[in-house]
């Protein structure tokens, strides 16, 4: 075949009408080729029509993102449920008319929008561009727009929102997914990340404006607009500034012979760790130069996850130990989540679960506002909260200082507009986690804080270094007094939703139909709470307290020997979750035996319950 015979086929090829005898794809793909502007995701297209690849083009056109606990998080590349230009235009339109018709003074207040430094070269998209095109849109309406100009921890964005008295925000991040993915995380007016009913509302205005506007793809406008405007110096400086009010022991900081290493994972903490260090009266902590700045591949770690522990920490924990540094702090890509890693006495590192730094960081905030109370402050007005399959420990705490635990749904969402609710209240909130190393120390920010975080924990060792006690010996002594919460959390992969929805309901008719198990192989079952039903056996009327959340599996089991056993599905990755924690009380002192007795149960919850082998699920690798 002659080489313009061929071309004239491919020509035609992309030529609408498209007949691929679907007439939804077809429009789906007129749609795609006529809205998209960016060459590379055009051309991805493009590519996989002219090689006949339907079923792709079907996976990648005919479905859209939704929001899940991150907001909307996807692959970047081409298609209606990835992360490209096009589709962060969409739901920049779709939030622009959802915020209009919220707020009729939008047009003063603004909107403020941030970003990490993720990038993919194949579909020219990087975290900057896509929220160039975000502030576009709405600059384009005539909407204020509080454009970072570099990159920033996730933090600053719903911080900024609330310092700037602005409608909304988005901040444009996958945290600490695999270098692949983004995503577009919305904060409100509160300074929380959004719940229902707005997302499924902003949703629906994304689905009523699905053509790009005249002026959305005008990217140009953030250089020409007067209504840009760059929050950075000003927000940074108020931010460090609000730092100040969970530091309690400068001068004891200014002394300290202890050596802090900080990875920054590639990603935006560095600088604003070293900051923050600084505000705190501390020598700047040593960073690890290959993890230092910016790297959209991540090339030194497996994957981008703090959480994943020693395999993940290699580079930090050896420059630790060259540099005679017995601290290792990681934050996360977007730094809103915190690692800890302590050099133990044997030699051997000891990396916290996030559950154990909870209880740490629950000691150490309820220590500090008891030294430094003003006489008539009332313990009865001090709250914490947690995820409710995160550990109790805060609940033990809490129950014998006398002081209020809460719980939340999954995700920090809930914390944050919980914490809204009490401030407004009269209410002050010390701490607040997800056992995901998520923190918030204080309620400067209403979202979890790696920065924060870090220079709390490094004042927290420094603190306890003068007593020569260290972290692991701490979290011992908190046990001791509160009761040992010993707690293990781990995640099966399976990439087949219909598997994961039948494992779910095969719980929910266990022996007979609507019946849930009364045992986990020998373990008794004491009550059973489905978070996705909304049943509560432990409640007088069977309803759950916590809402009912019907877009995500999650059941939590609690049995006869005190063990609380939580399965769910993850709301940015496609995992299935086990969450168990032993809850002992003070006089039960024996750790190894709670810990035995933890490991059977959870052998007993993946045989019984998830049965791996038999629905194809993989094993985390460790």
């Amino acid at each position: 075949m002659s080489e313009n015979v061929e071309g004239d086929l491919n020509s035609n090829l992309l030529r609408a009408p498209y007949h691929t005898g679907d007439p939804q794809l077809d429009t789906a793909i007129e749609q795609w080729l006529r809205w998209d502007k960016n060459p590379k995701t055009k051309e991805q297209i493009e590519n996989l029509l002219r090689n006949g690849m339907n079923k792709e083009l079907r996976d990648r056109l005919c479905c859209r993102m939704t929001f899940g606990t991150a907001g909307l998080r996807s692959a970047m590349g081409a298609g209606f449920c990835y992360i490209n230009d096009l589709t962060i235009i969409q739901s920049t339109q779709g939030m622009y008319k959802y915020l209009e018709r919220c707020f009729s003074d939008f047009k003063q207040r603004g909107f403020v929008v941030g970003y990490d430094t993720r990038g993919q070269v194949t579909s020219s998209c990087t975290s900057q561009r896509l929220a160039k095109l975000t502030a576009a849109v709405l600059l384009a309406k005539d909407v204020p727009v509080y454009l970072f100009s570099r990159y920033v921890p996730t933090p600053f964005v719903p911080y900024a929102v609330q310092e700037l008295k602005a409608v909304a925000g988005v901040m444009i991040t996958a945290s600490h997914n695999r270098k692949e993915d983004n995503g577009y995380k919305v904060y409100w007016e509160n300074g929380a990340q959004i719940i229902s009913p707005h997302d499924k509302e902003i949703l629906k205005c994304i689905e009523e404006c699905v053509e790009p506007w005249t002026g959305s793809w005008n990217e140009n406008l953030v250089n020409t607009s007067p209504l840009k405007r760059d929050p950075l110096q000003d927000i940074c400086r108020r931010y460090m500034e609000d730092l100040k009010k969970i530091c309690f022991h400068r001068e004891l900081n200014s002394k300290t012979t202890l050596k802090f290493v900080h990875t920054s994972f590639h990603g935006v903490g560095h600088d604003y760790v070293q900051l923050a260090f600084q505000v705190f009266g501390f020598k700047p902590p040593i960073p690890v130069p290959e993890q230092k700045d910016p790297d959209p591949d991540f090339s030194t770690v497996k994957c981008p996850n703090p959480e994943e522990g020693e395999s993940v920490l290699e580079l930090s924990l050896r420059l630790a130990e060259k540099e005679n540094a017995r601290i290792v702090l990681a934050t996360d890509p977007d730094a809103d989540r915190l690692a800890v890693a302590e050099l133990q006495e044997n030699g051997h590192w000891k990396v916290f679960t996030g559950n154990e730094l909870a209880a740490l960081f629950g000691w150490w905030m309820f220590d500090c506002w008891k030294k430094n109370k003003s006489r008539n402050a009332d313990v009865k007005n001090i709250y914490m909260l947690a995820t409710t399959v995160s550990s109790k420990i805060l609940k033990a705490i809490a129950l014998k200082e006398g002081f209020h635990f809460e719980e939340t749904l999954p995700g920090f969402k809930w914390i944050g507009s919980r914490i809204k609710d009490l401030l407004e209240n009269g209410k002050e909130v010390l701490f607040a986690f997800e056992e995901s190393i998520g923190f918030l120390c204080g309620t400067s920010v209403l979202d979890k804080d790696g920065v924060s975080a870090a220079v709390v924990v490094a004042e927290m060792a420094s603190y306890l270094e003068t007593m020569n006690i260290t972290l692991k010996q701490q979290l011992i002594k908190i046990y001791e007094k509160y009761g040992y919460h010993i707690s293990k959390t781990s995640y099966f992969l399976c990439y087949d939703p219909p598997t994961i929805k039948s494992i779910f309901e095969r719980l929910r008719n266990f022996d007979s139909p609507k019946e849930y198990p009364k045992f986990c192989g020998t373990f008794a079952i004491l009550h059973i709470r489905d978070i996705t039903t909304g049943y509560d056996s432990s409640q007088p009327n069977k309803k759950s307290v916590l809402p009912v959340s019907k877009s995500s599996q999650m059941i939590t089991f609690t049995f006869q020997n005190g063990c609380v056993a939580t399965l769910r599905t993850s709301g940015t990755e496609p995992k299935i979750k086990y969450y168990a924690e032993m809850c002992a009380s003070p006089d039960q002192s024996d750790s190894a035996l709670l810990e035995e007795e933890l490991e059977k149960l959870i052998e007993a919850l993946i045989e019984n319950f998830l049965e791996p082998s038999k629905n194809g699920l993989i094993w985390r690798s460790v």
